[in-house]
């Protein structure tokens, strides 16, 4: 059997379990809103967890074009510095930029443990930290959702996981090297939106977040000492083998923290609060406390996802490998910019589903 044979065996494998992946082409007419095969929808699956993807002023930032190659062989531009600045400030520490949180925690996993050190990885963490520490050289200990092992010289955890909607209790890992990946927390929670850890008084060593959520544009950003800053600037495959996060990027990254304001955090916690408040009124129990909300409901996940976009709400199933079988759920993500209306809809369309 030649490799090309091999491609339609294993995609047949997969369309026979039901896991074949679609790609939909969502044509955006608002924050919230879009139009699918002639139909508008009410978005509930964006991570644009405060609006401002389509804030005017985001949308105008978006001009100019590549950065070329990487900071080390084309330089690093203006924007790219600002925007380090501006969050170092806001952080109290170095911080360095990628172009995805993918690339951001690969650097950090690959490049800052190694093979004289045990790093305890949380069950549930993110494909992006799995892969990283399977490319170190590092010993990894898989440890149960938020448990401490005493055998670690450090451990890697999110501060808001994203498939579960839930916040670990950061204080019992305060003694020990810790690394937090807050991608889907800043600009959302804590003082200024600097994350779950800010937000529990821990100051982690590593810190890591994105631009492609709350603050609506692309990118990632790594919070950590200076060593460690010149480490994954001289080690980090991940950085020094990639092209720059493109100005435009950038700057609307720049622009994105700055506009993430607690206005906006303060209508996406009310629209979390009536959202959850709605599924249990359903008699619904939904998994976590934060604006993301996992509804587990097992085997039926795909059809009631499927029944839902015939009534205008847009939330796709997550199943398997991305959960564990049995635990399949439709993962409602809230925004600042959901209307009453909106989160009404989602309630009453998903009832006629159940």
């Amino acid at each position: 059997m030649n490799v090309q044979e091999r491609w339609s065996e294993r995609l047949l494998a997969i369309r026979e379990q039901g896991l074949a992946r679609e790609l939909l082409c969502l044509d955006w007419i608002g924050p919230t809103k879009a139009v699918l095969d002639g139909q508008q929808m009410d978005v509930f699956s964006s991570n644009d967890y405060l609006g401002l993807a389509s804030h005017p002023d985001m949308l105008a930032a978006w001009q100019g074009g590549g950065s070329g190659s990487s900071r080390l062989i084309s330089g690093t531009r203006q924007v790219h510095a600002e925007l380090e600045d501006e969050l170092a400030r806001r952080y109290g520490r170095p911080v360095l930029v990628f172009s995805s949180g993918y690339q951001a925690n690969i650097a950090v996993m690959s490049t800052l443990f190694d093979e004289h050190l045990k790093v305890a990885s949380d069950r549930l963490n993110h494909a992006s930290i799995i892969d990283g520490l399977r490319l170190s050289s590092c010993s990894v200990d898989i440890v149960e959702h938020g448990q401490f092992s005493s055998h670690a010289d450090a451990h890697v955890v999110e501060g808001l996981y994203s498939m579960d909607g839930d916040c670990l209790d950061l204080q019992r890992f305060r003694e020990g090297f810790l690394v937090v990946d807050e991608a889907h927390a800043v600009g959302c929670i804590g003082p200024n939106g600097l994350g779950v850890a800010k937000q529990q008084g821990i100051d982690p060593d590593v810190v890591i977040g994105t631009f492609g959520k709350a603050f609506g544009a692309a990118g990632a950003f790594v919070v950590c000492d200076q060593d460690a800053k010149e480490l994954l600037i001289s080690a980090g495959r991940s950085f020094v083998y990639t092209t720059a996060l493109a100005e435009s990027a950038a700057a609307a990254a720049l622009l994105g923290v700055r506009l993430a304001n607690d206005e906006r955090r303060e209508r996406l916690w009310n629209n979390t609060r009536a959202f959850r408040a709605g599924l249990k009124a359903l008699g619904l129990k939904a998994l976590g406390t934060e604006h993301i909300v996992p509804v587990v409901l097992g085997d039926s996940t795909m059809a009631v996802s499927a029944r839902l976009r015939e009534l205008g709400v847009f939330v796709p199933g997550i199943r398997y490998p991305t959960v564990r079988k049995g635990l399949e759920r439709l993962r409602f993500s809230l925004s600042a910019e959901h209307s009453g209306d909106q989160i009404s809809h989602a309630l009453e369309s998903l009832n006629k589903c159940i």
